[in-house]
């Protein structure tokens, strides 16, 4: 199994930005303020998104399964955003909205038996996605599967996304970090900047509690910068989560993940050049571009 965990790794980096782009594109900012959310900010739409498979989930589920974002930030979106449109309705206007996003993406860069291979692939991998103990990756399975092929690499993308999100949490709960260190410890050993999980609504005390807290166990040295044993567990942490993910993409095998690759090139692309991302706190699409697994 070792051998697929480059896989994991390079697939995840493909297949992020693909799910993300619910979260950003235009479209389905449009979509969502259709709905009713507002869209002045984009969490309202992203707790409903996201949040949508598990059904009208409460705060305490959608903070467990999230893990990294404050329950009070949790609490003051969930349960709210059923009131504004039922699980069902949700579920139905995301895949409107990625299907006007990724027509506009999709266009001209596949062709339509590229797309239909492309989603295949995808979906072989998705049904491969082992499912016990990981909720998220286990509710987007359970949605039936759309029949566009642009919807079901979406919705591929997104169980596969999910599963390896799960497995993620699975690897902080082995290292025992909670939700907050598992956020402060990025910062500190450089895995992404402090102002990338500002919106996770973790207090400034709560932050400094958990560098308190990873000071005392030898993450963090006196000077603030992290230990060679902060480096080691977070790289443990990535390794394992690349290991949890690497089911999918050894049942698919190497030929075949190593073809979905090269169809999702030129969707990621598309997707970089819509310029709506992130680039610094969406995972793969720098790293993609410049040639790295």
């Amino acid at each position: 199994m070792s051998e697929y965990l480059s896989v994991a790794r390079r697939m995840w980096h493909l297949l992020e930005p693909l799910h993300a782009t619910l979260y950003f594109a235009p479209e389905a900012r449009r979509v969502a303020a259709g709905l009713g959310h507002d869209v002045a900010s984009r969490w309202p739409s992203y707790f409903a998104w996201r949040t949508a498979p598990l059904g009208a989930a409460g705060p305490e589920l959608v903070a467990a399964t999230y893990y990294t974002f404050s329950p009070r930030m949790v609490a003051r979106h969930v349960p709210r955003i059923w009131s504004v449109a039922a699980p069902s309705v949700v579920l139905e206007a995301r895949l409107l909205a990625m299907d006007r996003a990724l027509t506009a993406l999709v266009a001209g860069r596949l062709t339509t038996a590229q797309l239909m291979e492309a989603a295949r692939l995808a979906r072989q991998a998705a049904e491969n996605a082992g499912s016990a103990a990981r909720p998220l990756a286990a509710a987007n399975r359970d949605l039936p599967w759309p029949d566009a092929p642009h919807l079901v690499l979406w919705q591929a993308a997104t169980v596969l996304r999910e599963h390896r999100g799960d497995g993620h949490l699975a690897a902080l709960l082995t290292c025992e970090l909670d939700p907050c260190e598992a956020l402060v410890s990025c910062v500190v050993t450089g895995a992404a900047p402090a102002a990338d999980f500002v919106g996770r609504g973790w207090s400034a005390q709560e932050w400094s509690d958990a560098r308190h807290r990873l000071a005392a166990r030898g993450w963090i040295a006196p000077d603030g910068t992290a230990t060679d044993r902060a480096r080691t567990e977070r790289e443990a942490i990535e390794r394992t989560t690349d290991r949890l993910a690497a089911g999918p993409w050894r049942a698919l095998g190497h030929s075949r993940a190593e073809r979905l690759a090269h169809l999702l090139h030129p969707v990621l692309g598309a997707v970089s050049e819509a310029g709506y991302l992130p680039r610094r706190s969406t995972p793969g699409l720098g790293r993609v571009r410049a040639g790295q697994p």
